[in-house]
C-alpha cells in the first residue's frame, strides 16, 4: 500500500505532511505503508494507492483517484483521524 503527501511545488508541506503520515502510521502500528511526497505536476495515480492534499488543491488533485483532503495540514489531530480511517477502510487495521 502506498500513500502519498502533495503539495503544489513539493517541498516544504508535503513532505512534512509525509512526515507526519509516517509518525501516524507507526503510533497505529502499521507498517505495510510505503510513504511518498509530490508536488502536484509530478504526482500521478500510478504513485501511490491514496494521496493526501491540503483543501486549497482539493480541485486540483481530482485526476489522481483516490484523495483525501486535509482541512488545515498541521493538524495532527485531523490528520490522524483520516489516516486512521482510510486504514480500517483498506484492512490495514
Amino acid at each position: 500500500m502506498k500513500f502519498a503527501a502533495v503539495c503544489g511545488s513539493g517541498l516544504g508541506s508535503s513532505f512534512m505532511v509525509e512526515m507526519n503520515i509516517n509518525t501516524v502510521l507507526k503510533d497505529l502500528g502499521v507498517s505495510d505503508v510505503e510513504v511518498a511526497h509530490y508536488d502536484m505536476g509530478s504526482a500521478a495515480p500510478d504513485l501511490a494507492d491514496v494521496f493526501f492534499v491540503g483543501g486549497d488543491l482539493a480541485d486540483s488533485a481530482t485526476h489522481l483517484g483516490e484523495v483525501v483532503v486535509l482541512d488545515s495540514i498541521i493538524d495532527m489531530d485531523e490528520l490522524k483521524e483520516k489516516v486512521q480511517a482510510v486504514c480500517v477502510e483498506k484492512g490495514l487495521l
